[in-house]
């Protein structure tokens, strides 16, 4: 009985209080809805003002070509950069290598709009004091001022380079037969064609600090130097078909090339020493030029006689060039376009002949001794007669050796002086000369004395004196460039 009016008690005190914290909490319903309201009309009211403040002016930190322009709205940036100065200053890192001539930045009304994107751009939500630099360009360039910054610029940094170690690529070389990769090693020198693109855009800020960057070496594994190692390595496989007359010689680089070097844009550079060498020895087993020829008379006999206007050889210097450039373009065939002589432009004969070792079936044959001459065509005997050659006691003998026929002429006049009897000047009717002194056949219509022992008192002046009855025949079948053989 006591416990529940003990209960009851405590229940209708529950009761109270919790009517009570319900009256209170309606009570504060009804007020709090204008508290807050006020609160965030004046908080939204100074967010407006805020925003629009900033949304129109620049954040604390920020900077355009270097001039700090927070806290300004755009016109005020345009004022504060029309009268700002360019220092013209340029800093590759820690090195000043320019200080210029102070200049406007020249920006005018016509930037204000991209002033103004540059304010909506640097835009955050809320206020930052991050750094951050704009580049900005004027609509009015000084295109002088920049040109002549980066000639400035780019001569500092040509000069600076003269003065640091250069970079050293990797090369490949064909050394004593072996292919080897040098190692690339780095330098100093500053990429002036990088700085000064990075330069580039950068023209209308005070202060320019270019990040160093340097002329990096080519590396051993670039495909540079891959590709100039295959390219030796197709060298070294080549080899060139050099043909001399009727012989072949099979020239292999791999036996003849030594050394070379690969140039940037691929062409291949050979020492041709050893490429020399062999063209010399080639020339040496085939070339007639000074050389005695071997001749088999009319009689039978095998004579040695020596070349004297008649023979060739390889220009060895220019024939060593052409093997080495058909070794570098990979032309796998050639024959020699250099022959020299004793001719009167230094021009050989008898290269394209092979045959009776080396003077042909067409040629005069002239003996001295016999006082006689023997022409062949073809390897047949076509005419023969007596002739006189040259005075022999006043020494104006024929010359003997392998001349040539140099040209043919009818009729011509003869010049030229006898020992003891002075000069003279005499008609013939055919003129066919072999040496560049003057001697050669013709007629002699003046002639009485066709003895075989005339030459030794009473003979011509070195020349070969023909009958004048048999000298059109003679003069008909001599040819020109075709050897004479005087022995």
């Amino acid at each position: 009985m006591d416990y529940l009016v003990m209960g009851g008690i405590v229940l209708e005190s529950t009761l109270n209080v919790k009517g009570n914290n319900i009256q209170q909490r309606r009570s504060f319903k009804r007020s709090l809805p204008w508290h807050f309201i006020l609160i965030g009309i004046i908080i939204i009211i100074t967010l407006i003002i805020v925003f629009s403040y900033r949304a129109n002016h620049f954040n604390a930190q920020i900077k355009v070509n270097g001039i700090n322009l927070g806290g300004l709205n755009a016109d005020q940036a345009l004022k504060k950069l029309k009268t700002s100065e360019l220092k013209n200053i340029v800093y590759v890192g820690d090195q000043k290598i320019l200080d210029g001539k102070d200049t406007k930045m020249n920006f005018t009304e016509n930037d204000l709009p991209a002033i103004k994107k540059l304010v909506k751009n640097q835009r955050t939500f809320f206020p930052s004091s991050k750094e951050k630099n704009y580049s900005l360009v004027p609509s009015k360039r000084d295109e002088d001022q920049i040109q002549t910054m980066n000639k400035q610029i780019e001569d500092k940094l040509l000069t600076l380079n003269k003065s640091l170690k250069a970079p050293k690529d990797a090369t490949v070389q064909l050394k004593q037969g072996k292919i080897i990769v040098s190692k690339s090693i780095s330098g100093k020198q500053y990429d002036v064609d990088r700085l000064l693109k990075d330069y580039k855009g950068q023209e209308y800020t005070s202060i320019i600090r270019l990040k160093p960057v340097y002329i990096q070496p080519i590396k051993e594994d670039n495909q540079i130097v891959k590709n100039e190692k295959k390219k030796l390595q197709e060298l070294l496989g080549r080899s060139v078909q050099y043909k001399v007359q009727d012989k072949v010689y099979s020239l292999n680089a791999s036996e003849l090339i030594q050394n070379a070097s690969v140039s940037k844009d691929m062409k291949v550079t050979i020492d041709s020493s050893n490429l020399k060498n062999k063209i010399a020895e080639v020339n040496n087993t085939q070339s007639t030029l000074n050389k005695n020829f071997t001749f088999k008379t009319h009689s039978g006999s095998v004579i040695s006689v020596k070349g004297e206007g008649y023979g060739w050889a390889l220009d060895v210097d220019k024939e060593s060039t052409l093997v080495q450039q058909a070794f570098e373009t990979g032309e796998k065939s050639i024959t020699p376009t250099n022959i020299i002589g004793n001719g009167w432009n230094n021009e050989g004969y008898g290269y394209n002949t092979t045959t009776n070792n080396g003077i042909g079936d067409t040629y005069a044959e002239v003996s001295i001794s016999e006082q006689r001459i023997w022409l062949y065509k073809n390897g047949k005997l076509v005419i023969t007669t007596n002739v006189v050659t040259g005075k022999h006691v006043t020494g104006e003998d024929t010359s003997k050796g392998v001349w040539y026929i140099l040209y043919k002429r009818t009729p011509s006049i003869l010049r030229g002086s006898h020992v003891g009897l002075g000069s003279y000047e005499v008609k013939v009717d055919y003129w066919a000369p072999f040496t560049n002194s003057g001697q050669g056949f013709h007629d002699a219509s003046w002639r009485s004395n066709w003895s075989s022992n005339a030459y030794l008192a009473a003979g011509s002046g070195g020349c070969v004196n023909t009958p004048p009855s048999l000298m059109k025949t003679v003069y008909d079948n001599l040819s020109t460039y075709e050897p004479v053989v005087i022995y």
